[in-house]
């Protein structure tokens, strides 16, 4: 089944791809970006996501976002982009799904508790982490370790790396070095995640009550939609019109996002994926709209992300984090088997090695995994032990 026919001459065609770590059959009914689409919702990391924080932790209510409904809402979004552009949706999709299987329980805030654990240690971040979930760390074939994607698909989750990881990384590494671009549909996947979160969060605020419609309102670009709500549909209220507001945002976005990068891809005048490489950014919002996006961001980072019942639980979720890797550092024999050295043949003079296996193991837990752990190891009563 040939389903990349319809694609733009510089757009990822499986046929072009760099391939896999490990040689395997072409798949006789899917494309290859198709079967990493396929993988990456059957893997373990996957199904976690679905108690993993986004903004609220997951116990805090069933209606916020966890990192599950983030990944499927960037790749419903990335999908509708990569299609008016002529790109591979199901690479597109398959980047936009795997990109946050790195993350920790209790989301940024786990990350920088346990990247400062791991400092000495060759810090954590999240990006990083989602390339050896699906590299390594899952264990789901006879023949290799990880998941064995394409090339582009493992690039495209990767989108941040500092030289120094990006030199012991290899060929997925080079791009950093050489200050070359990814694909389109990188491109594509990682501005369809800040559409996604910057406007989800905004619809998550206000179900919470942290943030307020007043509040709302002296943004100008939340404004001009709900004008137009309220235009066309006088006197409505409550979540039907935060609801037409926001998808209006989202529209708008992604329409000026489609516009501004067919315009700077027909400048480029690209003939295959090698020219993209070598171009600047061309997935990309107008001067106005990133304006207006990067306005939208610094509000929720200030009134969201740092109100103070946000801060509460950020306190705690990093106290855990810290404790509960302080913990198994002093004693590795708490760790499950497969996390511990000894275990598995290495010798306990490799500290290294062991902080690494902890960050793992911490970094797979979901938020009520992370609290039940700790209430496990510290807590002492009937209940705990």
């Amino acid at each position: 089944m040939n389903q990349e026919t319809s694609l733009a001459p510089y757009a990822a065609h499986s046929a072009q791809s760099r391939g896999r770590l490990f040689a395997e059959e072409t798949p006789g009914s899917r494309t290859e970006f198709q079967r990493d689409r396929d993988r990456i919702i059957h893997c373990t990391a996957f199904r976690r996501l679905e108690y993993k924080t986004q903004v609220f932790v997951n116990h805090e209510g069933d209606l916020f976002r966890t990192r599950l409904t983030h990944s499927i809402e960037v790749a419903q979004i990335a999908r509708s982009i990569a299609r008016n552009l002529q790109l591979n949706e199901d690479l597109v999709e398959a980047i936009s799904l795997a990109h946050d299987l790195g993350h920790t329980p209790f989301g940024h805030a786990g990350q920088d508790a346990l990247n400062d654990c791991m400092e000495g240690n060759g810090g954590f971040e999240h990006n990083l982490q989602s390339l050896r979930v699906v590299d390594k760390l899952e264990q789901r074939y006879g023949a290799f370790d990880g998941l064995n994607l394409m090339f582009e698909t493992r690039e495209g989750i990767l989108k941040h790396c500092s030289l120094a990881n990006a030199k012991k990384l290899g060929d997925i590494g080079q791009r950093f070095i050489l200050r070359k671009q990814p694909t389109l549909e990188a491109q594509v996947a990682n501005l369809a995640d800040e559409i996604a979160y910057n406007n989800h969060d905004i619809d998550d605020g206000l179900r919470s009550g942290l943030l307020t419609l007043e509040q709302m309102n002296q943004i100008d670009f939340y404004a001009q939609h709900s004008r137009q709500v309220e235009q066309l549909f006088p006197g409505l209220g409550g979540r039907r019109a935060i609801n037409e507001t926001i998808r209006r945002m989202i529209n708008a976005l992604i329409s000026d996002l489609i516009q501004t990068s067919q315009q700077r891809i027909q400048d480029a005048r690209l003939q295959t994926v090698d020219d993209v490489r070598n171009a600047p950014p061309l997935i990309a919002f107008s001067d106005g709209m990133a304006q207006q996006a990067a306005l939208l961001k610094r509000f929720l980072r200030e009134n969201l992300y740092r109100h103070y019942l946000v801060n509460r639980m950020t306190a705690k979720a990093r106290r855990i984090v810290a404790e509960l890797y302080a913990c198994f550092s002093a004693e590795p024999s708490l760790l499950p088997p497969d996390y511990q050295l000894e275990q598995h043949g290495s010798k306990p003079s490799e500290p290294q090695q062991q902080a690494r296996e902890i960050a793992d193991y911490i970094a797979g837990m979901t938020d009520r995994y992370a609290i039940r752990e700790h209430r496990r190891l510290f807590l002492v009563d009937e209940g705990h032990l």
